[in-house]
């Protein structure tokens, strides 16, 4: 059940990563056909945080799936749910809201 749930969380992760991927590419295809200035053009800051967010929001998604792949691997060597810092579990609560936890409340 597990392994199930982050399975699902991992697609999801790919499916928003790639979603943003290509919406960063298209927006850096928009702004090579422009001779925009984004220093100077009104627009340009519009375009500037768009591509800054965009980027965050593609880092982030990234570093959900190596955290989901890493959650993976603790699953199969059967120290998933076992805090990192003290050795005890971690209790169900904490890994129903982050799946993926490596630590207790505690310790974190």
């Amino acid at each position: 059940m597990v392994r199930e749930e982050l399975l699902r969380l991992r697609a999801s992760a790919e499916s928003e990563a790639a979603t943003l991927a290509r919406d960063l590419a298209g927006l850096f295809e928009a702004s090579r056909d422009s001779n925009a200035d984004d220093e100077h053009d009104p627009e340009g800051a519009t375009i500037g945080f768009e591509r800054a967010q965009l980027t965050s929001l593609l880092a982030a998604a990234r570093q959900r799936i190596a955290e989901v792949d890493d959650a993976l691997r603790r699953v199969d060597s059967g120290g998933y749910g076992v805090c990192e810092g003290c050795g005890r579990r971690i209790p169900g609560e904490r890994l129903a809201v982050r799946p993926f936890a490596r630590r207790c409340v505690a310790c974190s």
